[in-house]
């Protein structure tokens, strides 16, 4: 098993760690899955159980001006490892202005993820920053735990207002309420709502537009017939909501969400070379 990368571009490595620091918002332990063309972060939270799920795809050959990847076999060429995010997000803000950063697989007293940031020098010693990340080895008969979460099939599905907007919301519904219902229909209309024995508050957004989905841009199956006035909702705990929103970097170009109704609310963010899905379970 061998990995070794290199970033050059500052606009690359900027983007890398507003990606990372996202994750290390979201959870404090994750799954890095690397293969030949892709990075993944992976949270798989059973949502049965009331946890959330993450997946966070990235483009290798966008962020790395090199990649090379030896998997754990010729038939399985990935490599799976888990690691605390906050420590790799930590490591980076250190090569903010480097010249280049290496990230390699190494074997220190254990499996390292090893970061090295050559800094500007003055002199014509170069400066180089070492970073040993902990990181545990995922054996190959727990990689299907990991794999990429299927697409719910939702009631209804609808781009986000501005975020911005909406974590303002939701950051004045948190101090009254530890839930949060989110309501929205096929008409481009969605309502965040807190009700308590003390206050009901609903705040309302329309013309936000639904999604085409599919190859030929249809909707899923429990959508197709929907009368696009009737509303799909979950009820989820705000503070989840919030963390995601909070969290999020990666300033996306879309950002939509799936409402299957009373069951899971699914977020995705869309930003050229990053996709960013995340998964927050109802409660009842």
């Amino acid at each position: 098993m061998k990995f070794r990368a290199k970033i050059i571009d500052v606009g690359c490595l900027n983007h890398f760690t507003r990606v990372v620091n996202t994750v290390s918002k979201l959870t404090k332990a994750c799954v890095l899955r690397l293969t030949c063309d892709h990075l993944y972060f992976v949270l798989s939270g059973k949502v049965a159980t009331g946890g959330v799920s993450m997946w966070c795809e990235l483009s290798q050959v966008n962020f790395f001006d090199e990649f090379q990847l030896e998997g754990v076999s010729a038939d399985a060429n990935e490599i799976f490892l888990e690691v605390a995010p906050e420590n790799l997000s930590r490591a980076l803000k250190t090569a903010q202005n480097a010249k280049s950063v290496k990230i390699k697989l190494t074997k220190k007293n254990c499996p390292c993820l090893t970061l090295a940031a050559e800094l500007p020098s003055l002199s014509s010693v170069s400066r180089v920053v070492t970073h040993d990340i902990p990181v545990d080895v995922i054996p190959r008969r727990l990689w299907h735990d990991f794999r990429e979460p299927q697409m719910p099939d939702f009631d209804v599905s609808i781009y986000l207002p501005p975020l911005k907007t909406m974590k303002s919301v939701v950051d004045r519904m948190k101090n009254l309420s530890n839930y949060l219902v989110i309501e929205a229909n096929l008409n481009g209309e969605m309502n965040l709502k807190i009700e308590t024995d003390l206050v009901s508050v609903t705040t309302h957004f329309k013309e936000l537009g639904n999604p085409p989905w599919g190859d030929d841009g249809s909707p899923s199956a429990s959508a197709s017939h929907r009368d696009t006035e009737l509303m799909a909702q979950t009820r989820v705990d705000i503070r989840k909501l919030q963390q995601f929103l909070t969290g999020q970097q990666v300033n996306p170009s879309r950002a939509m969400c799936n409402i299957v109704h009373k069951r899971i609310l699914h977020l995705i963010f869309l930003h050229e070379d990053v996709s960013l899905q995340y998964f927050i379970p109802a409660v009842m």
